[in-house]
């Protein structure tokens, strides 16, 4: 790693023309796929940057794939414990199903309970509709009054042309997703349910005797793949979100619209290749790598070891990867006190001159005020430096 120490200006100007991944691409002539669906997306997970997408922000019948939505609030409920894996939900007349081919069971009987955690399932593994309107019953007392819980959320995550009217995502006006914001829904999912989303990765359920499998085809066929949720209506066509983590970097995909369950399946498969092909995530710095020791005033010591916060990470294309530099913007002195973790200056990743990425510098300890005397005394001696 190269790592060069840079007066504050050029940090400025270096920071001033931070660049996208957009012009990373461009200027590495990499084209995003062509595919026969009506909208995709893939997105770092890491970054959230988006790298390749198609009518990303088009507002679209999500189908299923509105569950998720359905069961990410269920798992901050029982995250917060405002619910438990072993609260009994009622399957009320007006949620239950018989099943069809128009519609996804989980068949729990009518009037009889099932607990949350089964129902989780019941929704993610089983896509069933009648777990999904029993749990919004449950949390809202009704599926329209979850909706509502489901657009507030929706909001929180940063969802911009996304309505929900249901639980389910069964065809009703008004009631869309843009793969954008499922995408950004499934790095939710990813990020905030902890433990629950490994049910995402489960093959099969049963329940009421009855074995269902996971309609996420790639589940069987890549293991680097472990969720989210398939959907399909007539009006949607068949849709599938995907997650895979390959060599410590995860990609989301969204796929809408293709014409069969093959397709949805073939093209996740493709646009997750075409990313892990192109792409890959450089760990520049680890968290708490040494950074320099800084000349310190009036403290009790006369100097502070400085450290990186976090991990400097940085996505870019693999064409790419051996011209990353390192800059770090730090004072060349510091006066007491500082506080341990202190924020002091910034290490940044740099590109062609251009910055993708950075993170705080840190003090590593504290450092008190020295007595008056002594704060005098240095004093003096700084100023007599000053005149030569």
């Amino acid at each position: 790693m190269t790592v060069k120490r840079v007066k504050k200006q050029l940090v400025q100007l270096v920071v001033g023309v931070s660049v996208s991944m957009a012009a990373v691409m461009a200027s590495a002539a990499i084209q995003s796929p062509e595919m026969e669906n009506t909208a995709y997306v893939l997105m770092d997970y890491n970054t959230g940057e988006i790298l390749a997408q198609k009518n990303a922000n088009q507002a679209l019948p999500p189908a299923s794939l509105t569950k998720m939505m359905t069961s990410y609030i269920i798992e901050q409920r029982l995250a917060s414990g405002d619910l438990k894996e072993t609260d009994q939900v009622l399957m009320s007349q007006n949620a239950w199903c018989r099943g069809s081919s128009s519609q996804s069971c989980m068949y729990v009987p009518v009037n009889k309970s099932a607990s949350v955690i089964d129902m989780l399932r019941g929704i993610i593994i089983q896509s069933g509709n009648d777990a999904s309107k029993a749990m919004a019953e449950h949390i809202a007392g009704s599926e329209a009054s979850f909706a509502i819980l489901m657009n507030e959320q929706a909001q929180k995550i940063g969802m911009k042309n996304s309505h929900f009217v249901n639980s389910t995502g069964m065809p009703d006006e008004g009631h869309q997703a843009s793969a954008l914001d499922l995408a950004k829904l499934s790095r939710a999912i990813i990020k905030n349910s902890g433990d629950y989303y490994g049910i995402y990765s489960e093959k099969e359920f049963t329940y009421n005797g009855i074995t269902q499998g996971n309609r996420n085809a790639l589940l069987a066929t890549d293991p680097t793949v472990d969720g989210l949720k398939t959907g399909h209506t007539d009006a949607a066509g068949y849709c599938l979100a995907a997650s895979s983590k390959r060599e410590g970097m995860r990609l989301i995909s969204v796929i809408m619209g293709t014409d069969s369950q093959q397709a949805r399946a073939d093209q996740s498969r493709e646009l997750l290749n075409w990313g892990f092909g192109h792409f890959t995530t450089v760990t520049q710095a680890p968290a708490g790598q040494f950074v320099g020791k800084i000349p310190v005033w009036f403290g009790e010591a006369k100097e502070i070891e400085v450290a990186t916060a976090d991990n400097l990470q940085i996505l870019t294309t693999k064409t790419q990867k051996n011209k990353i530099t390192t800059v770090v913007d730090i004072p060349e002195s510091l006066e007491a006190p500082i506080k341990k973790g202190q924020e002091i200056g910034k290490m940044m990743a740099v590109i062609d001159g251009k910055a993708v990425a950075s993170v705080p510098v840190i003090a590593t300890s504290d450092i008190e005020q020295s007595g008056f005397m002594s704060r005098i005394w240095q004093r003096f001696s700084r100023w007599a430096q000053n005149l030569f």
